[in-house]
């Protein structure tokens, strides 16, 4: 108990003190030199009376006031009474047996590492629409977040490349039609030895060439999406792969410039997604390429998915002192790029970990405390380093205490006693 003066102690020395200014007071009005700071000389005049009455007065005040209170008390059970230590987070309580107490003990746990990240596409899964023509924007079959299929015409483009395109392969078809016949023309006279087997070798070269400016063009037509039976100057851009429309950058009646201009769509296949995760400098020894981590959505809490840690980046934020940490995660169809995400990873070798109950925690200034039992009605308020809930009311105590010691189970309460 602490030697200061207590408000009990201090209040009963106030009574005490009333009554013996009383009698004080009382031995004044007697004949007889008068014991105290009181006392005349031979001769001298005594106290007066106003005085006598004063301070008879104030001693009456006094003790009436101090019944009173005492009897306004009396009728309450008293409280504990809580007294402050030289250490300010110590403190002395006068009835301890109020708060029980829990002893901490200790469990075997698997290390947990929480990090948050966001939903991003796979790149090697996003594939760039590529027009080949350029020219103008006559319609726009596709929009941004359209779920869209291979070979699906997304765009049709008005362009002078698909007339060129046409008119090179009419001129190419002409020209090895002529050296098809000349050739034929070479062979017979060669036959009845009207010409050279130079002529004929000659003819030969013509006919192959003209055959290859024809397969050219033949080519140049397919990759523009023309039928040579009906040709048109319209271009169609279809999809190359299936999936989701995730960038888009033309409109109706706007132009396209081939492949020296941006790409009009961007296709993600959205089947397999990352989780790029921030993962502290400190924390980076408890993550590891191929590695497992459960992935939990803020907008999904209820749903979970696993995925495997795929890499880890070499470069470090020099900002926030973090590293990026890629998960791939098979998307089961709710998965939408932009999410905010939870991962959690797990460490290889179970840890001993100290358990208290979770009433025993006190949440204050952002900050974990409890109530360390030190003995003979003392507590120290100790801050400590929570870690996961547990099941059975429980929490995990990752470092502030040790097994064995004993906490106050129900921290909040004394906490309240004490700011009274």
């Amino acid at each position: 108990m602490n030697q200061g003066f207590s408000p009990l102690a201090l209040r009963g020395r106030m009574r005490a003190s009333g009554r013996m200014s009383a009698l004080h007071a009382v031995s004044l009005s007697t004949p007889g030199p008068p014991p105290g700071p009181f006392s005349t000389r031979p001769g001298s005049p005594g106290p007066s009376a106003a005085l006598v009455l004063l301070i008879t007065a104030w001693a009456l005040t006094f003790s009436a006031c101090g019944g009173a209170m005492t009897d306004a008390s009396g009728g309450a059970p008293p409280r504990a009474d809580v007294q402050p230590d030289f250490d300010p987070g110590n403190f002395t309580v006068d009835r301890p047996e109020l708060f029980p107490l829990a002893r901490v003990a200790a469990r075997k746990i698997v290390p947990e590492l929480n990090a948050t990240g966001v939903v991003e596409p796979d790149i090697a899964r996003a594939v760039p629409v590529v027009s080949l023509a350029s020219g103008r924007v006559v319609e726009v079959r596709a929009r941004l977040g359209d779920v869209v299929k291979k070979g699906q015409v997304l765009l049709r483009v008005e362009s002078s490349d698909a007339s060129g395109a046409f008119a090179t392969y009419l001129k190419a078809e002409n020209d090895e039609r002529l050296a098809r016949r000349q050739l034929e023309r070479a062979q017979t006279l060669y036959d009845h030895g009207a010409v050279s087997k130079g002529a004929l070798e000659q003819a030969e070269d013509t006919e192959a060439d003209a055959k290859a400016d024809l397969n050219a063009s033949t080519e140049q037509l397919r990759l523009l999406g023309i039928d040579r039976q009906r040709p048109s100057g319209i271009v169609d851009i279809v999809a190359p792969i299936s999936g989701v429309i995730t960038e888009q950058q033309v409109t109706s009646s706007s132009g396209v410039q081939g492949l020296s201009g941006p790409n009009p769509f961007t296709i993600s296949d959205l089947s397999y997604v990352w989780i790029v995760c921030d993962v502290y400098e400190n924390d980076l020894d408890a993550v590891g390429v191929g590695q497992q981590a459960d992935i939990r959505l803020n907008a999904f809490p209820s749903r979970m998915v696993k995925g495997r840690i795929d890499n880890i980046l070499p470069v470090l934020d020099a900002n926030l002192r973090t590293a990026k940490v890629r998960i791939e995660v098979p998307n089961p169809g709710f998965l939408r790029v932009g999410m905010f995400a939870r991962a959690t990873f797990y460490g290889k070798q179970p840890v001993v970990r100290a358990v208290v109950p979770a009433t025993a925690v006190l949440h204050l200034h952002d900050r974990d405390w409890v109530y360390a039992w030190l003995g003979n009605g003392r507590f120290k308020r100790q801050e400590i380093t929570s870690g996961a809930a547990l099941p059975g009311n429980l929490a995990e105590v990752v470092s502030g205490l040790k097994p064995g010691e004993r906490v106050v189970s129900n921290a909040l309460e004394l906490e309240n006693t004490v700011e009274q």
